[in-house]
């Protein structure tokens, strides 16, 4: 079934979540720690934030986050996780916007999205959004990656069993490279990698990611 990822869609997609008590559970993924973690610390978007476990162990981690999202409701679930997780949570700058139109104020030392689906064409989203990396940025894209097939019984990162990543959301490193001006941006990941995840079913499932991280150049 398509979706059109727009605000009227997430927000029921969190509030019908929230009615049934249910929520995945909120743990950093793996892509972001492995890539993130040894870089120094700076100011961060975490575009698409959703529940905000990326956000939340970004701002752990000493970074100066600004988290957004379309979801009014995914931001409220965020903002009581962040409270929830730490005695004294670290500030997180929660932002509701549609970001096929925001545009932040500043360019930040991280922009990373895991998983969002715009309204807009996935690969022109991942184009917005790398033109906010400051130079000597970091640009991490954690997507759906595309290869022709579903797994059965593969679920949306985001936890919705009823709707598989459509084509349209999903991309290759290729592609995602391939908005990438090579004279501005130096690639440091371009991964396809497949992994088996316990979704709220308990049933294991396979998903196929793709990761991107690259590094933007100074200004000579």
């Amino acid at each position: 079934m398509e979706h059109s990822f727009d605000k009227d869609y997430w927000e029921t997609h969190w509030q019908e979540r929230a009615a049934h008590g249910v929520g995945r559970e909120m743990s950093v993924n793996d892509h972001l720690v492995r890539e993130v973690g040894k870089l120094d610390t700076g100011t961060a978007l975490d575009a698409g934030c959703g529940e905000g476990a990326e956000a939340i162990w970004l701002a752990g981690a000493g970074w100066q986050v600004t988290a957004v999202d379309i979801s009014n409701e995914a931001l409220q679930r965020a903002s009581l996780q962040a409270s929830s997780q730490y005695t004294n949570p670290p500030e997180i700058n929660w932002v509701e916007a549609d970001l096929d139109v925001w545009t932040p104020d500043d360019q930040f030392d991280l922009v990373t999205t895991h998983y969002a689906h715009p309204t807009t064409p996935q690969l022109e989203f991942y184009e917005r959004i790398a033109g906010w990396v400051a130079p000597g940025g970091t640009l991490l894209i954690v997507g759906h990656l595309h290869t022709g097939h579903h797994h059965h019984g593969d679920a949306d990162e985001k936890g919705d069993h009823d709707a598989r990543p459509p084509e349209k959301a999903t991309v290759s490193a290729a592609a995602v490279t391939g908005v990438l001006d090579p004279t501005e941006w130096d690639i440091v990941t371009a991964d396809e990698l497949t992994r088996t995840v316990n979704v709220n079913s308990g049933s294991p499932v396979q998903l196929d990611d793709v990761v991107v991280r690259a590094t933007r150049r100074r200004s000579a």
